[in-house]
């Protein structure tokens, strides 16, 4: 990796021609009018192509993986110390953490958060979420610990949600030594960390041998594998920072370490109409406010069954993969849930489905709706200058939240 930087200065002409096709527009991505800052968002995508157009031409000269670039570009650099808070890099369960301590004095026991990043099983890191854990450690005067767990598809699943499960029960066992009061520990995680959150919180309910959960936060999580087909994959297929096609290939990554089979999930034949049927009472296009249709959805009729298929994504079918195919015994001793969903996100419906299994079931929801949002908003805060202003309220949303614990 010492060679990429030399590297990169040569490719930059390549990826210059990239960011232009996507100034100038380029068909298959979208950027909607109604979204924050568009002409920013532009930028982003244009980044975030050229990214992938060096990282190809890295992988087929054999120098190194799409996945190993992609990874190096979005780790991050090294901060300084923070004034107001302590910064520790540990292991719980011989999972590495980065635990983040107020300095102030505290008249008691404080927040504890486990935080679990996104990037899609695939991508993030300690050093990509700082700033927003720094962030959510200051304003909300809690205790977090950021959970770097093994990544896809080197680490198949169940390997994040095992990592992120046993830092969990590890924190959960020693609290007293970071000052952080039993009743008040919250699981949050955003995109593919909303969906270890939501698993691990799902694994947690009704334990007596751990201090119960007080909340949960899934900031747009992805909870389902059963439907790539619904109202806002539809309308938002093409929309940064997560298309429709990547949405499927990152979970096929993290279930199998390979993509194979992509399209025939994508036009969802991996799964049984048995299973179809009876999963659809909560995962189904009907359970979606009609509000959220207006922008237009296409009724699709049934897809041919492929067994073959179905049995190397079988597994899909779990909860701990898919937390909103638990079941409502499940459901309904989780704890208080906030939900952040963001109107330009393929992910938006997962979250609006979650949102109604869990309020069916009795169990109180804050939900924060970014009416200008799209997917992975929140993770570009204080990044290289790709700030958005919804993205900021959206955090702030969080830390409102956490305050009312």
């Amino acid at each position: 990796m010492a060679l990429l930087p030399a590297l990169l200065l040569l490719l930059l002409p390549l990826a210059a021609l990239a960011a232009a096709a996507v100034l100038l527009g380029l068909p298959g991505y979208d950027i909607p009018p109604g979204v924050n800052q568009p002409a920013k968002l532009r930028l982003v995508l244009t980044v975030l192509l050229g990214t992938a157009a060096l990282g190809r031409i890295l992988e087929k000269t054999g120098l190194c993986s799409q996945i190993t670039f992609g990874r190096y570009v979005r780790q991050g650099r090294k901060l300084g110390l923070d004034p107001k808070l302590f910064i520790q890099d540990l292991q719980f369960n011989k999972v590495p953490v980065r635990v983040y301590q107020p300095k102030a004095t505290s008249d008691g026991p404080r927040r504890g958060i486990l935080f679990f990043h996104g990037g899609g099983w695939v991508f993030g890191s300690l050093d990509t979420y700082e700033k927003v854990c720094r962030y959510l450690s200051r304003e909300s005067d809690s205790v977090v610990v950021s959970v770097q767990y093994r990544l896809a598809p080197e680490h198949k699943y169940p390997a994040a949600y095992e990592d992120c499960l046993n830092a969990t029960q590890h924190f959960l066992q020693h609290l007293e030594h970071y000052g952080v009061d039993p009743a008040r520990v919250i699981v949050c995680g955003d995109s593919a960390g909303g969906n270890l959150a939501a698993a691990v919180s799902q694994t947690l309910a009704g334990r007596a041998d751990f201090p119960k959960l007080r909340a949960q936060i899934l900031i747009y999580p992805g909870l389902q594998a059963l439907d790539f087909n619904l109202p806002s994959y539809q309308q938002n297929r093409g929309v940064p920072l997560l298309f429709r096609e990547r949405a499927a290939f990152f979970a096929l990554l993290y279930l199998n370490g390979d993509a194979l089979h992509m399209q025939e999930v994508l036009e969802g034949s991996h799964i049984p109409p048995d299973l179809r049927l009876k999963y659809r009472k909560w995962v189904s296009p009907d359970n979606i406010p009609e509000e959220f249709k207006v922008r237009g959805v296409k009724p699709l009729g049934p897809t041919d069954f492929i067994a073959e298929v179905y049995e190397t994504v079988k597994r899909f079918c779990e909860p701990n993969l898919c937390p909103l195919l638990a079941e409502d015994s499940v459901v309904h001793q989780l704890p208080e849930s906030f939900i952040l969903t963001c109107e330009y996100d393929v992910l938006r419906d997962d979250g609006l489905l979650y949102k109604k299994r869990l309020e069916d079931n009795g169990v109180r929801v804050t939900w924060y709706h970014l009416e200008d949002g799209f997917h992975g908003i929140i993770s570009l805060y204080d990044y290289c200058g790709f700030s958005f202003p919804s993205g900021k309220r959206g955090l702030d949303s969080v830390v409102n939240f956490l305050k009312s614990l």
